[in-house]
């Protein structure tokens, strides 16, 4: 176990290695985490590795204290009863509203029907923007590659995380609207942020330290 007593839940995946960059900066030693690709959990530095979707069911369920994972998976799931304790700073991408380069077909839908079919992997995000502007949106939920879905005729655009917008631009997509921006962030289950309150403060302290160094 850390000497913070804490269990850390860390996404695996792009922000794997910015995570354990900032638990290196509080004294964490994650060698055996970026050794080994296969192995989930690692008992003696109090660290399970998931995706970061399933970072906020294990801080919930209070089988992980704190964990670290992208704002885009707090906004499409607010429900979860987690506190956010901090903007980590890094992993940044947009959430864009996206559609095949040339005339907006999704614009045009809208004029021509009142209603434009959106594919996401993201519901609740598209379908809260989407009504907070006064537009309407039949959302479509896809798991896969969502950049396929207006190339095939199954909706008119899509709403997407980017980073660099390559993969986008590779399937012929252009970026139309950008929704929000997304960054790494740390969150705490409830009961532990009480009964561990020391631990937990001063962990966070360190790491948001760590991250403020990284962007410097």
């Amino acid at each position: 176990m850390n000497r913070f007593g804490l269990t850390i839940a860390v996404p695996r995946g792009a922000l794997l290695g910015g995570s354990l960059d900032l638990l290196e900066s509080a004294s964490i030693d994650t060698s055996e985490v970026r050794a080994n690709d296969r192995k989930l959990l690692f008992a003696d530095i109090g660290v399970v590795t998931m995706r970061p979707s399933d970072v906020p069911t294990y801080v919930e369920a209070g089988a992980a204290d704190v964990g670290i994972t992208g704002k885009d998976v707090l906004m499409e799931h607010p429900e979860r009863q987690i506190f956010e304790l901090a903007d980590l700073g890094f992993g940044e991408c947009q959430m864009v509203l996206a559609s095949e380069d040339g005339p907006d077909r999704a614009a045009a839908a809208l004029a021509r029907l009142g209603v434009m079919r959106i594919a996401t992997k993201y519901p609740r995000i598209a379908a809260e923007y989407f009504e907070q502007s006064g537009r309407q949106a039949e959302i479509v939920t896809v798991n896969g590659s969502v950049e396929l879905a207006p190339l095939t005729g199954l909706a008119d655009a899509i709403v997407d995380l980017t980073a660099t917008g390559i993969t986008l631009q590779e399937n012929g997509l252009v970026i139309r609207e950008e929704i929000a921006t997304v960054t790494a962030r740390l969150v705490a289950n409830r009961v532990a942020h009480r009964l561990k309150a020391a631990a937990i403060d001063e962990f966070v302290a360190l790491i948001s330290a760590g991250a403020k160094n990284t962007e410097a």
